[in-house]
């Protein structure tokens, strides 16, 4: 494992101080939360930091509902979360997407914070014995262009990264319209979770915008999102423990027969989380026919850019949407 220095900083403000780098791979100072995808990283020398700042003890875990919404702590876990009843009962998108995520022992260790920061799945980027990685080592090249791409993304991708990102719990997220709080040295602020993750153009090293030493403190999800038809549908090659080839997050509002306004967000196909708003206008004041669901699904391909192994996922993606959103109405 890549030697570190441990720091266990008293409160936020301490942690703060020490000016920790999320999202990027050459920063020499890192936070680490429930550590789920950075101790394994740590041991395949795949992230190097000289110290670590750990986050246990000194943020909010605590979940709450209220007139405005749902309030989540960075540091609730995936398993605290996925199972609380005002979770299951008004967001039950959250829920699903993070029991479809992981392990029932990850979900137990790993936080909110987190799971939105984790790293790509890409093979490329974890293995070292891959000299070419832009993500890894910036300028070094991409060895997925012309490589093993089936995972990869057809969404947002550069001539420099085409990694997907690997959350599922963002994906629902994006399609709440959820916010994420963040605070630094310089005071707090909020960006849209649409808003957290960077495309990769020509720096995919980059993955989120927050600056050093902020970190992300809570999401919010407004209270708009509460009661919505839902569903979270994942394609993936296993039925556990594994990530989504294809996933489809859809959140719907129906008016007798007909879908009076919908939400739809993608994974496993965009190098972020992946909001569809052509879609999501082709399908408000639609009925559920099969045939008018098909064809405002196919605006999904719209920007799409296969690499030979993944351009399944193309005509895949539209199909997951379909399902999800006949699932979603199905609900009562």
């Amino acid at each position: 494992m890549h030697p570190f220095v441990l720091e266990r900083p008293r409160d936020l403000s301490a942690a703060l101080s020490f000016g920790a780098q999320a999202g990027r791979n050459d920063a020499p100072v890192e936070y680490i939360a429930g550590g789920t995808d950075m101790v394994q990283l740590l041991q395949e020398y795949v992230r190097r930091p000289d110290r670590l700042v750990s986050l246990a003890g000194v943020l909010d875990d605590g979940i709450e509902i209220g007139p405005q919404g749902l309030r989540l702590g960075a540091a609730a876990t995936m398993a605290e979360v996925a199972a609380h009843q005002a979770v299951v009962e008004h967001f039950p998108l959250i829920s699903q997407a993070l029991l479809n995520s992981a392990s029932p022992q990850v979900r137990n260790q790993a936080t909110m914070g987190g799971n939105l920061l984790q790293r790509t799945r890409c093979p490329y980027f974890r293995d070292v014995g891959y000299e070419a990685c832009n993500k890894r080592v910036p300028g070094s090249g991409c060895a997925a262009l012309d490589g093993e791409n089936r995972w990869h993304a057809v969404l947002g991708t550069s001539d420099d990264c085409i990694a997907v990102h690997p959350s599922d719990l963002a994906v629902a997220l994006v399609a709440l319209d959820a916010s994420v709080e963040l605070r630094g040295t310089g005071g707090d602020r909020s960006v849209p979770l649409s808003d957290l993750h960077r495309l990769p153009r020509d720096t995919p090293h980059l993955e989120a915008v927050l600056e050093p030493g902020e970190v992300i403190t809570a999401i919010t999800v407004p209270a708009t999102a509460a009661g919505l038809r839902s569903h979270y549908l994942k394609v993936r090659d296993r039925a556990s423990f594994e990530f989504a080839v294809v996933s489809a997050a859809v959140a719907i509002e129906t008016d007798g027969a007909r879908i009076r306004q919908a939400r739809v967000a993608l994974g496993g196909v965009g190098t972020k989380p992946w909001r569809l708003p052509n879609v999501e206008t082709a399908l408000a004041g639609a009925d559920f026919e099969p045939a008018v669901l098909r064809q405002a699904a196919a605006l999904a391909a719209e920007g799409t850019r296969g690499r030979g192994h993944n351009d399944f996922k193309i005509e895949l993606m539209q199909r997951a949407i379909v399902r999800a959103v006949e699932i979603a109405g199905a609900r009562a």
